[in-house]
């Protein structure tokens, strides 16, 4: 299954996105949160990432979602093409999609493309 790691400039929004995208997909889906830095602090830790990637990785490839400005960064840093992508998504959205894509087997090339439909969900009709 594609492992997903969030990459945030809070432990609290990671985790919590993490605990939510769960909820929705499943339990199974290798989900890991990379926020803050490694003394409880606002920022982002290439440690903490290349952690949760391990953790994240069961050998079909890892998605990263990053929040804002350094965290993608840090997360372009440690990209592999066609093994560790980053997606250029909404935070919670994207990271829903691509659990539920990911839960549902499907390999990481499609979980990026669902977490990328994302950007275009529309929260009000017109």
């Amino acid at each position: 299954m594609v492992g997903i790691v969030l990459v945030s400039h809070s432990a609290g929004l990671a985790a919590e996105t993490v605990a939510l995208a769960r909820s929705i997909a499943g339990a199974d889906v290798p989900l890991a949160a990379a926020g803050g830095t490694e003394d409880g602090g606002v920022g982002t830790s290439l440690d903490l990432v290349e952690r949760a990637i391990r953790a994240a990785d069961q050998g079909d490839g890892v998605l990263l979602i990053a929040d804002l400005g350094s965290s993608v960064l840090t997360a372009r840093l440690v990209t592999e093409p066609g093994r560790i992508v980053l997606a250029d998504v909404p935070f919670v959205e994207g990271t829903i999609a691509a659990a539920v894509t990911a839960g549902a087997g499907a390999p990481l090339e499609q979980v990026l493309s669902a977490a990328d439909e994302a950007r275009g969900f529309r929260k009000l009709a017109d």
